[in-house]
């Protein structure tokens, strides 16, 4: 939000991010995001007047399973070498709630980072470097990571580190806020 030079608060709801029984990743993160910006609403810092919460939520699939966050060094290099040479797809799940006519609007969008092939070496300077140990697909795209990535494809590139301002706009529009005015 800081670059759209909106005025924003931050809350960190406390959501049960537990894939349901059969729910598809993009169904997860839809799901998730709303009940995000829901809960969000219930810990506005000022409730006395009318707010947009967003929440948002992602997963990336490789393979079509859902990867986390590695936690741990093994974990990092398993991801790293699953990945390499393969593509991976983010999805962020975005929902707008606007607290005064309680109307939720949401979306998933999409993201596909392609991997170049990677040596164990390259894998294992790459985690000693830049510890993405608490990265979704162990790796930080707005830094050194860019170097295992041989293509990006998606709309927007701010998706690819959780927030897709270019949909977000969008929606924000659709509840009658406009951010360039």
């Amino acid at each position: 939000m800081q670059k759209l030079m909106c005025p924003f608060d931050c809350v960190s709801p406390d959501i049960d991010e537990t894939a349901q029984i059969n729910e598809t990743s993009t169904a997860l993160v839809q799901r998730l995001a709303e009940q995000k910006a829901k809960a969000g609403a219930q810990l506005a810092v000022n409730t006395d007047t009318p707010q947009l919460i967003i929440g948002s939520d992602q997963v990336a699939v490789i393979n079509g399973q859902i990867i986390g966050k590695p936690h741990t060094v093994d974990n990092a290099v398993a991801q790293l070498t699953a990945a390499s040479g393969q593509s991976i797809t983010f999805y962020t799940g975005l929902a707008v709630y606007n607290s005064t006519t309680e109307q939720m609007l949401s979306c998933v969008e999409p993201f596909i980072v392609h991997f170049k092939p990677l040596s164990q070496a390259q894998i294992q300077y790459y985690i000693d470097t830049e510890q993405p140990l608490n990265c979704a697909g162990s790796f930080k795209s707005e830094g050194l990571g860019i170097a295992l990535f041989s293509r990006l494809e998606g709309n927007d590139p701010n998706t690819l580190i959780g927030l897709p301002l270019i949909k977000l706009i969008e929606l924000l529009q659709m509840h009658g806020m406009d951010v360039l005015s």
